[in-house]
């Protein structure tokens, strides 16, 4: 049983860490590299980065780790200190989720909506800010809920 406790353990923390990274690199790379593009290039160019990013690697990251997570927290219910990280992780990470699914995504549908009458400077202007503003929240969530679990590794079994 340890075995399966620690691999779950590890499969979180592996699947939450490739999920802090994503949105890390979006908030200190991806965001301020098309700042400095114009209006259209920035509408188009998060437009494809939008609909490329539906796939079976980032949905199964994604989705992965809320799962993983609940089965580590089901499986060291017994164990104190692992069951307040993996609690913590856990609470952090359904906090991205619904940062994700309730600010981020609908942005995405609003700029993906969109049509090629509508001027890019206003399409961009309701879209930027605060996506890159909730685009910091869900990295900050992410990155201590990874952190909350390479601190129940460190405690575990």
């Amino acid at each position: 049983m340890t075995i399966v406790r620690t691999g779950v353990l590890v499969a979180a923390t592996l699947l939450t860490g490739l999920m802090a990274g994503l949105f890390f690199a979006y908030s200190c790379s991806v965001m301020p590299g098309l700042a400095a593009t114009d209006d259209r290039s920035f509408v188009q160019t998060m437009r494809w980065i939008n609909r490329r990013i539906l796939n079976g690697w980032f949905l199964t990251a994604f989705l992965g780790s809320m799962v993983l997570l609940v089965a580590a927290v089901a499986l060291h219910f017994r164990n104190g200190p692992v069951l307040a990280w993996t609690g913590a992780a856990l609470v952090l990470y359904g906090a991205t989720l619904v940062i994700t699914m309730r600010w981020n995504v609908p942005l995405n549908d609003q700029l993906d909506r969109a049509g090629p009458a509508d001027d890019p400077a206003e399409v961009r202007g309701r879209f930027e800010a605060p996506w890159v503003r909730w685009n910091l929240a869900r990295t900050i969530t992410s990155v201590v809920a990874f952190g909350c679990l390479i601190g129940a590794l460190v405690g575990s079994d």
